[in-house]
């Protein structure tokens, strides 16, 4: 009998596809998003340093109270915002989005859009 394999290998599959080509700088840095079940988390890495410039979760203190639930759109759109607005502070307006193998639907396009409602440009 053929075992299929599971989604979660299919997704690591196309992520690393994907970030065989998409590398971040220090102008232009990457922007990546990791789904859970309960929570989202957005980063912004600079893959020349191997740095993670800005971490920002739905667990995040500022968002941890506001939010009803980490796991849905409104937590994402929160993320992306707040994502955007740590950025810009920190002097980056341009990064490289990096869905990480993720369908670009649902929380994952929530996240950028608010992302760049808030100023961010990819």
């Amino acid at each position: 009998m053929i075992k299929k394999p599971s989604r979660e290998k299919l997704r690591c599959g196309r992520r690393w596809r994907v970030r065989r080509k998409i590398q971040g700088t220090a102008s232009r840095p990457r922007l990546n998003v990791f789904r859970s079940l309960n929570h989202i988390y957005a980063n912004i890495i600079d893959d020349n340093q191997r740095m993670t410039m800005i971490s920002v979760s739905s667990l995040s203190p500022e968002l941890r109270n506001d939010l009803k639930s980490g796991g849905n759109m409104a937590a994402a759109a929160a993320v992306g915002k707040l994502v955007a607005q740590k950025a810009i502070q920190a002097g980056v307006k341009k990064v490289i989005f990096d869905r990480a193998g993720y369908l670009y639907h649902g929380r994952i396009k929530a996240l950028a859009e608010a992302a760049r409602e808030s100023g961010l440009e990819f």
